[in-house]
């Protein structure tokens, strides 16, 4: 084969560019714990202070309506661990139910039952597991339910899990971001020195409770007249903002920025109330102020900064993550690979989201409608939110009538007007939508469970 001597440069650059575009990238996911999503300054609140989070969504591709599928703790974080909806990956809830199903379960098994909902992700697999085949290293931090860090794949945590003390949802973990975040950053300058294209999963307990924010930052908001309670939780958004900020000044200041795609989302809602604890239509609920959430792809280099008007969901995560690092998982994903329009930056061709909420507990770990409270779909601006008769158990805000609802979120963002009775037919086309998605057989809309005893 003749190949001209003018063409060998050109050839080489060719190559030389391939081989610099074909690196995987590193992966940090940043993961907010119980925080509402218009509760930063980029998203207008008048009060919270939010400056790292600021900066990051300036150099973002920012999805300002953004979702998660299930507003809960756990099944929030499994599906960012497995890319499978809440009634795929069979868990649903935070706990096991005492129920004559899961009694079961566990009797059948010969094991507990909380090992049992833990083994549910050994079915499913989970994202580091998949990053590895690519040489990828992990480092677990923060909430994770699924027992140990090695169990959901990692190489690296701070997770020792279920059975040991205090590992129902983080035990070590739950340190990161009050204690500082050097576990993670001394992850992340191994990885680099070893030349490893590492995944970090930054997943700290803020703003969760317990709200014990430094006096520093609560001063400041008490000083701006907040009340109390309410003033300790906003305290709360700004100490997590400051240890995202940290994280990502480490990144920048290593000189990986280019090389390294920083992805964030919040598991779920949050409305502080001033006597404590959260209000109805926050953390576990179907409503805007439960199921939203920002969500942000930070690449220097590959994707260009811009406020997105598409929506989109954490269940997007795993697929997206997959085809960044060349990777592929044991099945297909029902939610979209970004990749494409993210580094293209063409509009995403979708414009309708579902999801589910459940009981916090689980009335049956292999039956995910027997815990089933609602399902709900975006098509656009309208919202349709159907409510069904699963079992409710010990719930702080269990479901109040079993009506339809169907809203306009641009004219009505915080749900305010049910707009269903009025317009049957675009209820019904919206609840055709949610049975092509997938039909609950076992479930009844319009139908509330007995009250639990």
């Amino acid at each position: 084969m003749n190949i001209s001597l003018r063409l060998i440069p050109l050839l080489l650059l060719v190559a030389t560019a391939t081989a610099a575009d074909s690196k995987p990238p590193n992966i940090v996911l940043i993961l907010s714990d119980d925080q509402g999503y218009t509760d930063y300054g980029f998203m207008g609140h008048d009060q919270i202070e939010t400056p790292n989070l600021d900066q990051l969504a300036r150099e973002s591709a920012l999805f300002r309506r953004g979702y998660v599928p299930t507003a809960l703790c756990r099944p929030s974080l499994m599906t960012l661990a497995t890319g499978l909806y809440s009634h795929q990956n069979k868990t649903t809830g935070n706990d096991p139910a005492r129920t004559p199903a899961n009694k079961a379960h566990a009797e059948e098994a010969g094991e507990d039952i909380r090992e049992l909902l833990i083994s549910h992700i050994d079915r499913t697999g989970a994202l580091p597991q998949w990053l590895a085949t690519k040489g990828y290293v992990s480092h677990q931090s923060g909430k994770w339910w699924e027992g140990s860090f090695e169990r959901g794949g990692f190489t690296e945590g701070m997770t020792k899990g279920y059975p040991n003390s205090g590992g129902r949802h983080g035990d070590a973990g739950l340190t990161i971001g009050r204690d500082g975040i050097k576990p993670v950053t001394d992850f992340i300058d191994r990885s680099v020195e070893a030349e490893k294209p590492f995944f970090v999963w930054y997943a700290p307990l803020l703003p969760h409770t317990p709200h014990n924010p430094p006096t520093r930052l609560l001063d400041k908001y008490l000083k701006k007249g907040v009340q109390e309670r309410v003033a300790k939780y906003y305290a709360m958004c700004e100490w997590f903002d400051e240890t995202c900020g940290s994280l990502v000044d480490h990144i920048d200041d290593s000189g990986i920025a280019e090389e390294t795609l920083v992805i964030y989302v919040t598991d779920n809602g949050w409305i502080q109330t001033e006597k404590g604890g959260y209000a109805a239509r926050s953390k576990r609920s179907p409503y805007e102020l439960g199921t939203r959430t920002p969500i942000m792809f930070r690449w220097p280099g590959k994707i260009a900064p811009a406020d997105r008007p598409e929506l989109c969901s954490s269940i997007d995560f795993v697929p997206t993550v997959l085809a960044a690092a060349g990777a592929t998982g044991p099945h297909d994903f029902p939610g979209l690979n970004l990749l494409p329009q993210l580094l293209s930056g063409e509009a995403i061709e979708r414009d309708t989201l579902f999801g589910e909420s459940f009981a916090h507990d689980i009335a049956d770990i292999e039956n995910p409608q027997a815990s089933l409270l609602y399902r709900w779909v975006i098509k656009g601006n309208d919202k349709l939110l159907l409510t069904y008769d699963g079992a409710t158990g010990k719930m702080r805000h269990p479901p109040e009538d079993a009506a339809a609802k169907l809203y306009n979120l641009k004219d009505d963002p915080l749900e305010t007007v049910n707009l269903a009775e009025a317009n049957q037919q675009k209820v019904q086309e919206l609840s055709a939508l949610l049975d092509a998605w997938y039909v609950p057989s076992e479930r009844q809309a319009g139908k509330l469970a007995p009250a639990a005893p």
